[in-house]
């Protein structure tokens, strides 16, 4: 794992609070609420990429098929 994959999830985390935040103030909370779901189905489909590497370095480590 590199450092990378934090750096990412750290900018994506603020574009995400800033965008909320001014959409907040613009009185659009229901968009403010769609860009934080988007935000984390974004974060969670790089983690899970992340743990699919990891098992399948796990799988062929005690080599199972």
């Amino acid at each position: 794992m590199d450092i990378t994959l934090i750096l990412k999830v750290a900018g994506v985390g603020i574009l995400i609070s800033v965008l909320n935040m001014i959409l907040e103030k613009t009185d659009r909370k229901d968009w403010a609420s769609l860009t934080t779901l988007a935000g984390v189905i974004i974060v969670l489909g790089m983690v899970l990429n992340e743990i699919s590497g990891l098992f399948n370095a796990v799988r062929t480590m005690f080599q199972l098929y």
